[in-house]
């Protein structure tokens, strides 16, 4: 069985949350079903970075073009709300947000290209998987899908090799820089606490930064935030293990992945009770109103002071990330490509 995959977000050094996901689910399954011959399609502006890393024995690559009439391979996977112009027999696309409809958070070029291709693949998609509840609800009621071509399939946890180090008082927030991240909201939250604490936002740049930025150059505690810019997987292992406290108040999310991230490394986390961070949360943070500056600098100061605290959500954290795995991600995706193809146990 021949099935074809856009890999075009899975390369490069600086990933973003669709290449990560990406990168997982894709080497999760060709791992878990070595029988079948991946087809690891790249769009143009990646296709020569692919051939920098390897692939595994039953994968190939190829070059993944929207017109193409003739198509080897049954089955193609969107990872990433996105099908060629030019359909498969059976089309499957990964829904991760729709945040860029709902909400002035990038520009309206960006918006006009995001919603025609979102809607497109809406349409054509045979199954629709979202990565979240809350996704799958906005792919329903905003883009009119019929609930019984949506799937949820939640994210799973990366690997990362954490070291050995001494906490810190360190507040800790991962992701980009930019207005949907609620970062003007935590810089000031973050005023509250002793001056023997530090901000780290560790994350590239984004649209919205500069309101981040010229808030932190205002902020009174300016000099104990530290902006590192695009955190490798291993950077980041080295601040979830120094971070005392991590903070994801953001506004609008499809999943969240550094709330599991920080959960798996022992960090007590504060998030936002809205969006798919409430969904992926659970009962295992502190949820707060992201848009209510007072309760998340309150939450700031309680998770700082009260170690007993801090050590429930810690334990708590290490609990509900357990029940998230890259290898249970692939296995219900695995289920929907099943269940398209209609051959049971036998494909």
């Amino acid at each position: 069985m021949d099935i074809a995959i856009d890999a075009t977000y899975s390369v490069g050094r600086n990933l973003s949350g669709v290449g990560v996901y990406s990168r997982e689910l894709m080497r999760e399954l060709a791992t878990q079903h070595p029988e079948t011959r991946w087809r690891w399609l790249y769009r143009p502006h990646r296709i020569a970075r692919a051939f920098e890393e390897s692939v595994p024995a039953n994968a190939r690559r190829g070059l993944l073009l929207d017109t193409v009439l003739w198509r080897s391979e049954r089955l193609f996977h969107g990872l990433n709300q996105r099908l060629p112009e030019t359909r498969f027999p059976l089309q499957v696309a990964t829904f991760h947000d729709l945040f860029v409809i709902t909400g002035e958070y990038s520009t309206p070029e960006f918006r006009r290209r995001f919603t025609e291709q979102a809607r497109r693949a809406a349409k054509q998609a045979d199954r629709i998987i979202a990565v979240s509840a809350f996704t799958a609800e906005q792919v329903v009621t905003i883009l009119g899908v019929e609930r019984a071509r949506v799937v949820v399939v939640p994210h799973g946890v990366r690997a990362l090799t954490i070291p050995g180090v001494a906490r810190e008082k360190i507040v800790l927030h991962v992701g980009a820089i930019q207005k949907r991240k609620n970062l003007v909201r935590l810089v000031r939250a973050f005023a509250s606490l002793p001056d023997s604490w530090r901000l780290v936002l560790a994350g590239s740049a984004g649209y919205g930064a500069e309101e981040v930025f010229a808030e932190i150059e205002r902020s009174k505690c300016g000099q104990r935030i530290t902006v590192t810019g695009y955190a490798s997987a291993e950077d980041l292992a080295n601040w979830y293990a120094r971070a005392t406290i991590f903070a994801f108040p953001s506004l609008d999310e499809g999943f969240g992945m550094p709330v599991l991230e920080a959960m798996s490394a022992g960090v007590p986390v504060i998030a936002a009770n809205s969006s798919a961070v409430r969904e992926v949360a659970g009962d295992a943070a502190m949820l707060v109103d992201p848009e209510n500056e007072e309760e998340l600098a309150t939450a700031l100061k309680q998770a700082a002071e009260d170690e007993g605290l801090r050590k429930r959500l810690i334990s708590a954290g290490l609990e509900r990330a357990a029940g998230f795995s890259w290898k249970r991600a692939a296995d219900q995706t695995w289920a929907v490509y099943r269940e398209l193809l209609g051959r049971g146990s036998d494909f």
